[in-house]
């Protein structure tokens, strides 16, 4: 059995999906296919069971991925450490959702850059970052989830408040008279534009303003909140967005506000790292140069 078939296991285990872990892990999809049916005949069991929206752990499974992760860590620290270029000369390997690495973490850390120091940048959403934090594969992550898990160490870093944003014509069109905490039934009807199919920032919106749950599922998915910014300037649809990234849309009109609630939902942004890690100088200072830049950010 090869290392690298639990390895791979251990990428669609947390993606639920061949072609995430494939991307995740630079390879294509029909090789994790192979390496995933590789390790099925090796222990004489299916390991996932495809679905609609990807694949499902079977229990052995998730038993397997309880008992290997852990060690699995531990390996690739060591691999590196004996085997590598040395901690000291590697990149670090730093994850955050796209629009932050492009509008906060780049600006952010140009100095350190231009002083020598190398950074290696992964994107994505933030719970599949947090996965690959876990399992070593990332030093740090600058999350829009608080994580819960052990092992991991986050700072709050920023708060972001939100907004309930449409175009100027839909909000005409399907809000004439405006929108209350009352209304969460009209707002239902217009057409849901999300980043994750969980939608999250969309969940904690109504949870704090309707006191509600979303009840339709959403029109568009697309895991960029910049994209998601343009789909509803393009009158696609309603969505949850952060005031910060939608501050010059809404000076220029792009972009209306459906409502202002009185305590607006708030959502914070959390520098996260492996427990233990941040006696890594580099790391350290990545970490200080984020909390002193997320100072202005608002």
């Amino acid at each position: 059995m090869q290392l690298l078939w639990l390895q791979t296991f251990m990428a669609v285990y947390h993606t639920g999906s061949f072609t995430k872990a494939a991307r995740q892990l630079g390879i294509t999809q029909p090789t994790v296919t192979q390496q995933v049916r590789g390790l099925e005949l090796e222990f004489g069991l299916p390991l996932f069971e495809r679905n609609p929206r990807g694949v499902v752990p079977t229990p052995s499974a998730t038993v397997l991925a309880k008992d290997v992760q852990d060690s699995l860590k531990n390996l690739s620290i060591a691999i590196g450490r004996h085997f590598g270029d040395g901690e000291e000369n590697r990149p670090l390997r730093i994850g955050a959702t796209p629009e932050l690495a492009a509008a906060r973490l780049m600006p952010a850390l140009s100095r350190l850059v231009m002083g020598g120091m190398d950074i290696k940048t992964s994107v994505g959403v933030s719970y599949e970052l947090l996965d690959r934090l876990s399992e070593g594969f990332l030093d740090l992550v600058v999350s829009t989830i608080r994580p819960r898990r052990r092992g991991l160490e986050a700072t709050p870093l920023a708060d972001e408040e939100l907004i309930l944003a449409a175009s100027p014509s839909m909000a005409q069109e399907m809000f004439p008279h405006g929108v209350t905490e009352e209304d969460v039934d009209l707002v239902a009807k217009a057409p849901l534009i999300a980043y994750a199919e969980t939608l999250p920032l969309i969940r904690q919106y109504w949870k704090d303003v309707f006191d509600a749950t979303p009840t339709t599922a959403p029109s568009v998915v697309v895991p960029d909140l910049r994209a998601v910014m343009s789909a509803v300037i393009s009158s696609a649809g309603i969505s949850v967005l952060p005031r910060c990234l939608c501050s010059a849309a809404l000076s220029s009109g792009a972009l209306v506000t459906l409502m202002e609630p009185e305590l607006p939902p708030i959502n914070t942004l959390y520098l996260v790292v492996q427990s233990g890690t941040l006696a890594d100088y580099r790391l350290s200072q990545v970490h200080s140069r984020l909390l002193r830049s997320a100072q202005v950010w608002a």
